[in-house]
């Protein structure tokens, strides 16, 4: 019997936004860049959302000082973006994830 291969090819765009709690800021941070990123980047990225009243030691860690923060962590070299995420054209300009500069998840054959 063969077996299945599970492995998924890895996301074009790494994400991390550093929230604090469950507050109308984090939230609306949270759905503007889901929001961005499902326009922009369909099936290309990967968010972690890291809560740093419940892991203060990876906000240290990335030297986050004030949230909402998103870090840009793929493709290198990392970018970041402090704030709501309203300013739509202010994320895809400070996270230069203008979409011809990120390949495409599963690349055209030429």
């Amino acid at each position: 019997m063969a077996e299945q291969d599970d492995r998924r090819p890895s996301p074009a765009v790494v994400l991390e936004l550093f929230v604090t709690g469950q507050t109308p800021r984090s939230l609306r941070a949270l759905a503007n860049l889901r929001r961005i990123c499902d326009a922009r980047l369909p099936g290309r990225y990967e968010l972690r959302v890291v809560d740093v009243l419940e892991r203060p030691q990876a906000a240290e860690e990335a030297r986050v000082l004030a949230t909402p923060t998103l870090i840009r962590l793929a493709p290198a070299p990392p970018r970041r973006v402090i704030g709501d995420l309203s300013d739509e054209g202010r994320v895809i300009a400070g996270l230069e994830l203008d979409a011809t500069d990120v390949p495409p998840l599963h690349p055209t054959a030429p």
